[in-house]
């Protein structure tokens, strides 16, 4: 019986619509509350009960599952088991999902009296998504109001954390440690100085294009497995998506590329990236931009087949020289190039030069793909300030497959007279060198993945001008696998790794 009437409390918003208006003629004053809730403790049921005496009537909207903005493994429980707790306690009438990533729509749609949040989000300086103000505003649109209500706090976060596996075992040896050091406040201030950063970010230009299909049986007269074509997505990858993600911190970037004259993608790559890039683009006659046409299981999303449509050879003479003049010209202004080398064809041996001699930063990410086995190596750039590669480039790069990666890192790094250096190492995390500090390994936060395409970009392109800004190896290691637990949640470069997004998943690994 008493299941039953906790479910009978649960309605969709629509319900409510209907419900609230009835209540509000009888004079019932109606008061919302919103929240995550993913684990009810006496600091919700203290501000639940505050909030139930400033009306009549108490309604509790819960966030999605799709939109609880904690990063990777929360929330812990699911948004009917978190509806169902709160629905149990006696003094709460309604609870309801939030179909929205904010509680503006829900608000707005509602229309409650008092709107009450806890007393931690009084200060609305300390509030990084801004909600707490657009709540308000969606209050005074309906004529309601704001109450904070001043009981005890606890944090769902800090709880879980301590006293659930909600990470990797060796993540949580690391947050344990990590955590005695350092603070939230701490890196979400650094990271936000680095606004004022002026970054050029150069290298390929690559259109990743994802066709969703579904296996059908074996053809029965050819050796081949049928696909079911179902829709497809095209995205800017290869240097744009490096350039979009780094234009989330930082304010201005410019961004530097050749296309194909065949089939070049201007259109959709001018559309495609943010607008504080700037962006110069050089042409190659005969040949068209890059494009990797990947054939994913639309349901599984793994990959099946792949097809590149590829110019990648030697770049026009003229085209290059081009390109270093202009670089020439203008890379004294920037306080960081950013080099995403992919190994088709753009950045020549002359290019190359003008970038080691005269970047006052260079970081630099030089890739191994199908395409470039074992001839685009980080051993083409005489000098780099920084470089991010992953643990098979380190390897091809210095002839040797068997022996320990900090001795690889360290020749590598002399040869370059490089001074700060991360080699990714998938589900093992990444390990981080700089010279008078020694190596820090960082385990991974998350092992959720959804797709791992683009995941070294989006650690390389965020921590580029982390360590241009000269923070400390541990904040690196820790900032970057922060950025790849939460690349790995997206599909492809559908879009970039935002600040807000990686401020709340920083707070919500420390508490």
């Amino acid at each position: 019986m008493a299941h039953e009437e906790t479910n009978c409390k649960i309605k969709s918003l629509d319900e409510l619509c209907g419900i609230i208006p009835a209540l509000k003629e009888e004079g019932k004053v109606i008061v919302q509350c919103h929240g995550v809730f993913d684990l009810l403790h006496p600091g919700h049921i203290r501000h639940l009960e505050a909030a139930k005496r400033e009306g009549d009537v108490l309604l509790v909207t819960v966030t999605k599952d799709e939109y609880v903005g904690k990063g990777p493994g929360r929330p812990v429980f699911n948004q009917h088991l978190r509806a169902e707790s709160l629905a149990a306690l006696g003094f709460v009438d309604y609870v309801a999902i939030n179909e929205w990533p904010t509680a503006v729509e829900a608000i707005t749609k509602l229309k409650p009296d008092i709107y009450a949040k806890g007393s931690d989000y009084a200060d609305a300086k300390e509030d990084l998504t801004g909600k707490i103000h657009d709540e308000e505003e969606a209050l005074k649109s309906i004529g309601g109001r704001i109450h904070f209500t001043d009981e005890i706090t606890f944090s769902s976060t800090s709880l879980l954390n301590n006293h659930f596996d909600v990470y990797p075992e060796e993540a949580q040896r690391f947050l344990r440690k990590f955590r005695n050091g350092h603070s939230a406040q701490e890196i979400i201030s650094l990271l936000q100085d680095l606004r004022r950063v002026k970054v050029l970010v150069i290298g390929d230009a690559i259109i990743d294009e994802y066709h969703y299909c579904r296996p059908l049986n074996k053809s029965p007269k050819e050796v081949l497995i049928p696909a079911q074509y179902v829709h497809e997505e095209t995205f800017a990858g290869g240097i744009m998506a490096i350039a979009n993600h780094i234009a989330g911190f930082c304010d201005k970037v410019d961004l530097i590329t050749c296309l194909g004259m065949q089939s070049s993608y201007e259109g959709f790559i001018l559309e495609h990236v943010k607008p504080n890039i700037g962006v110069k683009l050089f042409y190659r006659p005969e040949a068209p931009t890059t494009i990797k046409r990947r054939f994913v299981h639309a349901d599984l999303l793994g990959k099946m087949f792949e097809v590149c449509f590829l110019g990648d050879g030697a770049l026009p003479e003229a085209i290059s020289q081009e390109v270093c003049s202009y670089l020439k010209s203008h890379i004294g202004d920037y306080d960081v190039v950013v080099v995403g080398d992919y190994g088709h064809g753009f950045l020549d041996g002359d290019i190359i030069k003008v970038l080691c001699d005269q970047a006052k930063f260079l970081a630099v990410n030089v890739q191994t793909n199908a395409a470039n086995m074992g001839f685009n190596l980080i051993t083409k750039y005489p000098r780099a300030d920084y470089i991010c590669i992953d643990e098979a480039e380190i390897r091809l790069a210095t002839h040797d497959n068997v022996s320990q990666l900090e001795g690889l890192l360290i020749r590598i790094t002399e040869k370059l007279d490089c001074h700060r250096a991360v080699v990714t190492r998938g589900h093992l995390g990444s390990l981080v060198y700089a010279d008078g500090s020694g190596f820090l390994a960082t385990p991974v936060f998350s092992r959720e993945a959804v797709d791992r395409i683009g995941a070294g970009d989006a650690y390389f392109s965020i921590t580029s001008p982390c360590v241009a800004a000269q923070f400390p190896a541990e904040l690196i290691g820790f900032i970057g696998n922060a950025v790849g637990a939460l690349a790995i949640r997206i599909v492809g470069n559908r879009s970039s790794v935002e600040p807000v997004p990686l401020f709340r998943y920083v707070t919500t690994l420390l508490k």
